[in-house]
């Protein structure tokens, strides 16, 4: 035993240096050695520090394109930018389709696959968004498809309508009272949370939150099927595990051991994943009701036309329906896109409208303004869909607000399988992970022009071939949002409602936004 450790504990240091050099460097070298020329920080090369860190900060999308500190120096990366080792080499001007449109489909031959990425999204049942079989997500994805075809769509804007009208009383509440200059102020960001919280909850669930009439970020949570209800700040709770779940995404392994890293980064945001499914667990038990095993899905209609029934009554192609948890794991999915993207683009979209007036006076809200009140009736508090769907500047606004910010400004990976991909002259091996970033096409001055950075609403009237292919809010392929339809109709009818009825001057000079999955 002595001789064991004599020769052991010296050797020690040795030994984990030769283990760092296989692990990290001897890959650049053989495997990865066609990378070899791809720009990016210098530690990428070897590790995944840089990208866990810029990830980890919620900047990821900015330090990738050197918008921020000493990441300036990156700021001409050409067409690839390599942020990590194998594993971790990002796409960044491919258009979306050769990236996503060959992966996690039903064809025989893909180029590309889903990454581990998508295993730090899971709680307990996978959802469409986050399983990796291809086989899965095609059941999954025609089941939801039924839930928002354009006929179920157009059933949903009463419940829309709902929530706005709640949304407007409240508005009209704060501007009530006078002031000495005449403005009330108007904190965007919270307001568009609980509206598109509430709007969601009554489609997902049947039930409105409530955070629009109390004002105040919370609702009920249940961590387990007959446990405890607690009450819960919500967005918080979301933007908590957007964060920690897109850094988990990097190192799915680390996973089981986050809670006990000594980093409140970490063990809040496993909290708030635990936190969120209880919310879903909550909604889907207070429209179900305590169920035990699988009785029949009838005695679950509520004569409501919304997701959730949909989804309770949808039927894959063997004819077989969504268990409990499957329709949990389903809601939860539908309560973070519609509630975390919505809002977020909601509020940015009002930010870029104000911004684009302020930076030209009289180009952009009296041409809005104008359009609104020829389409919408008098007396109509909230816009209808019919009214505003087609009104082109309008949609000239949401577009180009959505192009400037970017709210799903991440990259979603998509792993190379066993034959290899090349890009622009450059080999991509078995086991590399590309991915295209909307912010980057989005800010792309090649493609859009010197004013790339401006809010210019009147490009989308005249728009090139290629400049229709780079708008990318809402993915591209098989993994694209499901729910795009309903997205755009919400957008149009709170944009529309809110200018319509309301004067606004933007007080904030410059929009600030923090990356967890959505920014």
């Amino acid at each position: 035993m002595s001789m064991f450790n004599l020769f052991l504990f010296p050797s020690l240091p040795l030994i984990l240096t030769i283990l760092a050099v296989v692990y990290y460097i001897l890959p650049y070298f053989t495997t990865f050695r066609s990378l070899a020329s791809i720009h990016g920080p210098w530690s990428a090369k070897f590790s995944n520090i840089w990208l866990g860190l810029s990830t980890r900060n919620g900047r990821k999308f900015a330090a990738a394109i050197g918008r921020i500190g000493n990441m300036g120096r990156f700021s001409v990366l050409g067409t690839i930018i390599r942020e990590g080792i194998a594993d971790s080499v990002r796409a960044w001007k491919f258009l979306p389709e050769r990236v996503h449109r060959p992966n996690c489909s039903a064809s025989s031959r893909r180029l590309t696959n889903c990454s581990t990425f998508y295993e730090a999204f899971v709680v307990g049942t996978t959802g469409m968004f986050n399983t990796r079989d291809r086989i899965d997500h095609t059941r999954k994805r025609k089941l939801m498809a039924h839930a928002f075809s354009l006929k179920s769509v157009g059933k949903f804007e009463p419940y829309m309508k709902s929530s706005l009208e709640r949304w407007v009383a409240q508005l009209d509440r704060k501007t009530a009272y006078p002031t000495q200059n005449g403005l009330h102020k108007f904190d965007a960001m919270p307001w568009f949370s609980f509206l598109a919280f509430d709007i969601i909850g009554d489609l997902a669930f049947g039930s409105l939150f409530g955070m629009v009439k109390k004002g105040r970020d919370e609702v009920e949570a249940q961590l387990t099927h007959g446990g405890p209800v607690t009450v819960t700040p919500a967005v918080e709770v979301l933007n908590r595990r957007g964060e920690v779940s897109s850094a988990l995404g990097l190192r799915p392994a680390l996973r089981p051991i986050a809670k006990y890293l000594p980093d409140p980064f970490f063990t809040k945001g496993v909290e708030a994943v635990a936190d969120l499914n209880g919310i879903a667990v909550r909604s889907v038990v207070s429209r179900l009701g305590e169920y035990e095993g699988e009785k029949e899905k009838k005695s679950w209609d509520s004569g409501r036309k919304d997701i959730l029934e949909r989804l309770i009554h949808g039927k894959d192609a063997h004819g077989n329906k969504m268990d409990r948890r499957e329709i949990t794991a389903e809601a939860l999915t539908q309560l973070i896109t519609g509630s975390d993207t919505i809002s977020k683009t909601s509020c940015a979209v009002f930010y870029w409208i104000l911004h684009g007036e302020r930076a030209w006076p009289g180009t952009v809200l009296p041409k809005l303004r104008a359009e609104l009140d020829a389409a919408i009736l008098p007396g109509e508090d909230v816009a209808s869909y019919v009214s505003i769907r087609k009104l082109p500047f309008l949609k000239c606004c949401i577009d180009e607000g959505m192009r400037l910010h970017s709210t799903s400004a991440i990259s979603l990976p998509r792993r190379v399988t066993s034959e290899g991909v090349e890009f622009d002259g450059v080999r991509f091996p078995t086991g590399t992970v590309l991915s295209v970033r909307s912010y980057t096409i989005h800010y792309l001055e090649e493609i859009w022009g010197p004013d790339v950075n401006e809010f210019k609403p009147d490009r989308w009237l005249s728009l090139n071939t290629r400049q229709k292919r780079a708008l990318n809010p809402f993915s591209y392929g098989p993994r694209a949002c499901v729910g795009q339809n309903v997205a755009i109709m919400e957008l149009q009818i709170i944009i529309g409602t809110e200018f319509r009825r309301y004067d606004f001057e933007l007080h904030q000079q410059v929009l600030e936004s923090h990356e967890g999955f959505s920014k």
